[in-house]
């Protein structure tokens, strides 16, 4: 009896062990289904392109990544565009908006002490870190090179506390920022992109943060760093080296030789992000790739980097479009010495996709939120997709002052001499400028008294020069503005009578046209009413007219 109980428990333990491996099996079996991600990544080829759906817009790639976008630096115009409002975790590239604000709201040489709060929120088994203790502190200028280069999670925590006091007031900067940088698709609730489900971003979101974190030369430097070195000193007990996983950098599987800076992020649940950017013949390109399935993460940028390069150009505003100028030859121009009355600001760039003209795009005048000196702001477009904006701005007008007083004959005289001199050579208006300064300066000098005076007069002749080089250079000067004289008083007055005379001309002439209209006008009211009382005179036939003794109440 004993024996079939034994046998019966030895049966019941074995039947438990083959039901609990499958059990185990079944669910390892789901959750690896679950997981497929390199399938997920395959599926991802299907998401539509946006951008290759636009006439005449230069085609771009096929990428793995469930989410993509390519952006101009300078003028937020989009290259490439797939997918870029879905919301997804950004995992450690949370970490350039920190740094960004970090910059925005401290000095370099700050110190940074790592509460125990800020060091032990963090699983130093699964988060990355760059191994400080609680309780030790290093400069802002090493936590971000820690944050950037390190990825320390760590760093991100202690920096948020520094700027904010908490790390909950800081989160509370990060989605403030967010919002006034144009994020629509973002919630952030921490500092360093510890996954959770209610921390995400989107692509389009990350390139508005990378416009700003890459306007930062010194963000730009920190995440093109390999490694960097924190030395031990009273305030860390050792050397801390944070080295990068980015492929990207200079000497890595991928360097990128146009490479400005850049910054990895990966989770289980966001994967493979990453936010670079890369600049190329005067063209300055963002780009964003999330939920990638590493190395092609990495690929991906490349390719679209080159596509941008390859099929997009940044062109000036103001040599490009002269819709809205005054340009010389324009009669108020001339009357009033202007060049330009209203000019396109000469650094406003344009993107321009090397399939289009700039006469292909469309402009549109808006004259919200000007700024002191814009008249109004440009946006140009192409397709509904926005290329770039240039505000037109006001030429500073030079006004001519009515109240100085005449010029003197000798004045005059002197302006006349400046006017017939200023064909002279440049250079040799510099050469007696130099010999007058030299003559000046020898006579000048105790160890040349002998010399001067053996010379003869040196210092009248020295002086002779300087006026004639100084004279010389104002008739240089008269040839690129009106004619400038200085008054003893100290005052200068500006002349350019050609243009007062023309101006009052034609003020003149449009009084008289103005009162030639005039008196037509009042003449042939005139004669209307005279001939309004003779017909009424002539339909009394009772009453004959003596034309010799009828007064005209009009004469």
């Amino acid at each position: 009896m004993k024996f079939f109980q034994k046998r019966s428990f030895f049966s019941f333990m074995i039947a438990l062990g083959v039901g609990a491996n499958l059990f185990c099996g079944a669910v390892l079996t789901a959750r690896a289904e679950v997981i497929d991600y390199q399938a997920l990544a395959e599926a991802n080829l299907s998401i539509p392109v946006e951008s290759n759906e636009i006439k005449n817009w230069p085609e771009g790639p096929i990428l793995n990544a469930r989410s993509a976008i390519l952006m101009d630096a300078d003028s937020g115009a989009i290259l490439y565009a797939k997918n870029i409002h879905e919301k997804l975790y950004p995992a450690s590239t949370t970490k350039i908006l920190t740094a960004y604000i970090a910059r925005q709201n401290s000095e370099l040489n700050e110190m940074i002490e790592y509460s125990d709060t800020a060091v032990h929120s963090i699983d130093w088994r699964s988060d990355s870190n760059i191994g400080i203790k609680a309780g030790e502190a290093i400069t802002m200028e090493q936590s971000l090179y820690g944050l950037l280069v390190g990825s320390g999670s760590e760093c991100g925590n202690a920096i948020g506390e520094h700027i904010s006091g908490s790390m909950e007031a800081f989160v509370d900067l990060m989605n403030q920022t967010a919002k006034e940088l144009g994020c629509t698709d973002s919630h952030f609730v921490n500092t360093n992109g510890k996954h959770d489900d209610n921390h995400y971003t989107s692509t389009h979101d990350l390139a508005l943060i990378g416009q700003k974190f890459f306007s930062d030369d010194v963000l730009c430097r920190m995440s093109d760093t390999v490694s960097y070195k924190i030395p031990a000193s009273a305030t860390l007990s050792q050397d801390l080296i944070p080295n990068s996983k980015n492929k990207l950098l200079p000497g890595k599987t991928y360097a990128y030789e146009y490479l400005v800076g850049s910054k990895t992020g990966y989770t289980a649940n966001a994967r493979s992000n990453l936010v670079s950017c890369a600049q190329k013949d005067g063209l300055k390109l963002i780009c964003v790739v999330m939920m990638e399935e590493s190395p092609q993460q990495f690929k991906d940028t490349i390719s679209l980097f080159d596509y941008g390069f390859s099929n997009f150009s940044s062109v000036t505003a103001s040599k490009e479009d002269t819709t809205y100028q005054v340009k010389n030859g324009d009669l108020f121009a001339n009357t009033f010495n202007q060049s330009d009355i209203l000019s396109i600001d000469p650094d406003a760039k344009v993107l321009l996709p090397d399939t289009l003209t700039f006469a292909d795009l469309d402009s549109e005048l808006s004259y919200d939120n000007l700024k002191d000196g814009q008249a109004a702001v440009i946006h140009y477009s192409y397709e509904g997709q926005d290329l770039g904006s240039a505000p037109i701005l006001f030429s500073s007008i030079t006004p001519f002052d009515f109240s100085a007083e005449p010029v003197s004959e000798t004045e005059s005289a002197a302006i006349a001499t400046a006017d017939g001199s200023s064909k002279a050579d440049a250079n040799s208006v510099q050469s007696s400028a130099s010999n007058a300064q030299s003559s000046t300066d020898s006579s000048g000098t105790d160890g040349n008294v002998n010399a001067s005076s053996a010379n003869g007069s040196s210092g009248t002749q020295g002086a002779t020069s300087a006026q004639a080089g100084t004279t010389a250079s104002e008739s240089v000067a008269s040839t690129t503005s009106p004619t400038a004289v200085s008054t003893p008083g100290g005052n200068v007055i500006f002349l350019n009578v050609r243009k007062i005379l023309l101006a009052v001309s034609i003020v003149a002439v449009i009084l008289i046209v103005i009162l030639v209209i005039r008196s037509i006008l009042i003449g042939h009211s005139r004669n209307r009413k005279r001939r309004d009382i003779m017909k009424r005179h002539r339909n009394r036939k009772d009453e004959i007219i003596d034309f010799d003794r009828y007064t005209d109440p009009f004469a």
